[in-house]
């Protein structure tokens, strides 16, 4: 057979699939094409983590693996969702059973090819051809996205769609996705708009809600995503989204239902186990989120997608559950990893949470209330997040009743509630950490109340021409309670009244001071990433 191009010898190519007669032949194929280097393996999970740690050309995925809980279509979206996927990786899909509604779903997840068997060489080749087509032609965009070019790359995106050229859809996606990117959500939403009047599908709406999302209108957001779950309920990027947006609006009940249903349509897709298990765990679904959890620990603890928060919400779980054994498990894997980054400021935290909660278990009170005060004095401190409050809380919640003192304790309260009532997800999620204390509840919410009325004195200055004064207020109190909204509002007022204020220069820069102090952005709330590619995004491969 001839070979595709001059260059396939240097190919990497993988095959997954646990017919070990169909690897065979799939890597025959392969060879008679040119391809030189071909591994085989029979496990999706295994497999996730050879293309996580090193890139490959081709990737022939079987679609449906009996008894794992991964399919090729959920490893495909994980690997692209979490930007693992390199831009010059040809990942194929294969099935015996290929419905219109599995190629369908595969076309518009832009998996770059879908085969079905038993396969022909020249069937492979076709497919493969056709592949390396498609990136040659849209490699403009793709060489503009990795010289971070992104508004070029959106332009060109954009004209390739308009004019209707080939691979206009997949053009119109990245063009979307582009715009997003760049802080232009209306031309994004324009995007979203003519795909749906051209034909209504699932992704282009769940586009239009990452538009709301990024505009910060999260009730039209939740709005058309519960009307999306209900029309298109298999379309797991729906829910994902929807539990984000809850989460963002803290109703974390809704998020906990939606990543359920998230997780029960990828049940091998460890990002939403890890979200599902952590909202579990701040809903008090302490069964749920253990279960999920250990899953989470036992499938991907080597992957790149594995995140530290899982072993600290299991740790406090297993105290809970005087699991004594249980939590020195947790604490030891804690302990390797301290091992591999011993400057990491998050696993010290976790690591002194977790020997805490240990020294409670040992009646080791004045040990675990060492630890505790540890970590309490530096919830001020510029590196001390939300993540790291929410642990001292809990640290704090569990000491045992008799031996904790309140003053101290509601010191630590105040400042966390005030620093952190940014939001009111932020607030639920410190709620969520005092193990349902009454008082401390109380004294959190009391805390956002504080900074609502503040915030609100201040428009209220703002709208009556004392943006002089509002400024003033505003960097005062964030200055004092370190809160990132309080400081955000400054700035956003400082700029809207420059030319109204007398000292506009110098308010801008103690503004900016300021903010970069104190308002590095949350990564995570209760446990759900916030930096990863939003559900139903294209992911920019380079």
């Amino acid at each position: 057979m001839q070979l595709l191009d001059r260059d396939i010898h240097l190919a990497r190519a993988l095959i997954i699939d646990a017919n070990p007669t169909a690897r065979s032949v799939l890597a025959g194929q392969l060879r008679d094409l040119g391809v030189q280097q071909v591994r085989q393996m029979s496990r999706v999970q295994d497999a996730r983590t050879v293309l996580e740690e090193a890139p490959h050309d081709i990737v022939l995925c079987e679609m449906n693996f009996e008894g794992a809980a991964m399919s090729g279509q959920d490893l495909l979206d994980e690997l692209r969702r979490e930007q693992l996927l390199p831009y010059s990786t040809a990942f194929i899909l294969v099935t015996g059973d290929a419905s219109y509604a599995q190629v369908q779903e595969a076309a518009e997840a832009t998996v770059d090819g879908f085969l079905v068997k038993p396969c022909s060489g020249l069937a492979l080749a076709e497919r493969l051809t056709e592949v390396r087509r498609r990136k040659r032609t849209l490699k403009a965009i793709y060489e503009a996205i990795q010289a971070r070019e992104l508004l070029r790359a959106a332009a060109l995106a954009e004209q390739r769609f308009v004019a209707r050229d080939s691979y206009w859809s997949f053009a119109a996606q990245l063009a979307a996705e582009l715009w997003l990117r760049t802080d232009q959500p209306q031309r994004a939403l324009k995007i979203y708009q003519t795909l749906i009047e051209t034909r209504p599908t699932a992704w282009a709406r769940v586009g239009v809600a990452r538009v709301y999302l990024a505009t910060g209108d999260l009730p039209a957001a939740r709005r058309l995503l519960d009307e999306l779950v209900m029309q298109s309920p298999e379309y797991a990027d729906a829910h994902d989204l929807l539990a984000c947006v809850a989460v963002e609006q803290g109703d974390f009940a809704a998020a906990l239902t939606a990543f359920r249903q998230a997780a029960n349509l990828t049940p091998g897709c460890l990002l939403r186990m890890q979200h599902l298990g952590a909202l579990a765990f701040y809903q008090g679904q302490k069964d749920e989120a253990v279960q999920q959890l250990e899953r989470t620990l036992a499938l991907g603890r080597r992957s790149k997608l594995f995140d530290l928060g899982c072993l600290l919400l299991l740790g406090l779980l297993k105290f809970d559950l005087r699991d004594a054994r249980g939590l020195v498990t947790v604490t030891e894997q804690v302990l390797a990893l301290s091992e591999a980054d011993p400057a990491s400021t998050r696993l010290r935290r976790v690591r002194r949470m977790l020997g805490g909660l240990s020294a409670v278990l040992k009646q080791r009170p004045d040990d675990a209330l060492g630890v505790a005060r540890e970590l309490a004095a530096e919830v001020m401190a510029p590196d001390f997040d939300l993540e790291a409050a929410a642990l001292t809380i809990s640290l704090w919640a569990r000491l045992r009743s008799g031996e904790v003192p309140l003053k101290e304790f509601d010191t630590l309260l105040r400042a966390a509630g005030l620093r952190f009532a940014v939001s009111k997800a932020a607030i639920e999620m410190l709620v969520a950490a005092t193990d349902d204390q009454a008082p401390a509840i109380e004294t959190l919410r009391n805390c956002a109340a504080v900074i609502n009325n503040i915030a609100e004195q201040a428009m209220s200055r703002s709208a009556a021409g004392q943006a002089a004064q509002a400024v003033e207020m505003l960097l005062d109190q964030g200055e004092h309670t370190r809160n990132a909204r309080l400081l955000e509002m400054a700035g956003a007022v400082t700029r809207r009244h420059a030319e109204q204020l007398a000292d506009a220069a110098a308010l801008q820069a103690r503004v900016t001071v300021l903010q970069e102090g104190w308002c590095a952005p949350l990564t995570h709330i209760a446990g759900v990433r916030r930096s990863a590619r939003a559900p139903g995004g294209v992911v920019l491969r380079t």
